[in-house]
């Protein structure tokens, strides 16, 4: 009865597993108390020291506070390295406004330098054009002497005049225009003045030309014997020979480039004449009695 057979063992055989079953009971809830918060620390201590939340709690502040640190430490590597950057950057910013600001001070200046080489050389070559200035005739066309008293009361002889004279103006600039200004118009006798001209002005164009003529008058002029050619007393004017000096100023003032170069040209011109009481009213040519002073 105990004894089987070949066939029942080979079942069996072929019906238990290749490997060993192992059989796992859960501890109870005491010894899960006792594995969890056992007062013995040498019971179990791989896992009592995993499981402490104390020493979690300590492990988890600690990296907390070396991460950090470690942070702190490095934001302020990269800050000093920012201010660092920004002193190189300020550096060269003040660098390359320095050099903008010597490149522009170059400019101004070497602007100035050919500009006053340059208005140099227009001024130089404007003085090579210097106006042509000529006094052509004067006739004297009335002049009387009769006695009577100035403004004070004084009896004298009083000198009128009226004669005229013509000027020849020529502007030899070739790039240029002038302004003229003819004054003052004057006749003397030594060192007293007997007769005036109006002033004359006028714009005269480049390379251009043009006759003047204008009047130089003496009226109820008071002598007090200072000319003694000219008396009431000597009778007849045809018998009156007088020498005097005519005298002009002529200024032209050029404006090659606007009003910073405008050279200027001054001409006096002195002429020696004589008033004949015969030829009144005849034409005294002045081209060889003349003197011109710049």
């Amino acid at each position: 009865m105990h004894a089987k057979s070949d066939s029942d063992v080979t079942s069996l055989d072929a019906a238990s597993p290749k490997h060993p079953l192992y059989y796992v009971q859960s501890p109870s809830n005491h010894d899960a108390e006792k594995m969890s918060y056992g007062s013995s620390p040498f019971g179990s201590p791989g896992h009592h020291y995993h499981s402490s939340p104390i020493h979690h709690s300590r492990e988890s502040s600690t990296s907390r506070f070396s991460a950090s640190l470690k942070t702190t430490r490095n934001n302020g590597y990269w800050k000093k390295l920012q201010r660092v950057g920004d002193s190189v950057d300020e550096e060269d910013m003040r660098e390359k406004k320095q050099i903008k600001r010597f490149y522009v001070v170059c400019f101004v200046l070497l602007f100035v330098v050919l500009f006053t080489l340059f208005s140099f050389i227009l001024w130089a070559a404007s003085t090579s054009y210097p106006p042509q200035v000529y006094l052509k005739r004067l006739v004297f066309e009335r002049f009387n002497v009769q006695s009577g008293m100035d403004v004070s009361g004084v009896a004298t002889d009083m000198l009128s005049i009226n004669s005229t004279v013509k000027i020849f103006y020529r502007n030899t600039g070739t790039f240029f225009g002038v302004d003229v200004k003819i004054a003052p118009i004057q006749l003397w006798y030594y060192q007293r003045n007997l007769a005036n001209g109006p002033e004359v002005k006028f714009h005269q164009h480049r390379k251009t030309q043009r006759t003047i003529v204008t009047s130089v008058n003496a009226h109820q002029l008071p002598l007090y014997g200072a000319v003694p050619g000219f008396s009431a007393r000597n009778g007849g004017h045809d018998s009156i020979s007088v020498p005097l000096n005519l005298t002009i100023g002529v200024r032209s003032r050029a404006y090659v480039l606007g009003k910073l170069v405008k050279p200027k040209f001054y001409r006096t011109i002195r002429c020696q004449v004589t008033l004949h009481g015969n030829k009144l009213g005849k034409p005294v040519n002045l081209a060889n009695s003349c003197v011109h002073h710049n």
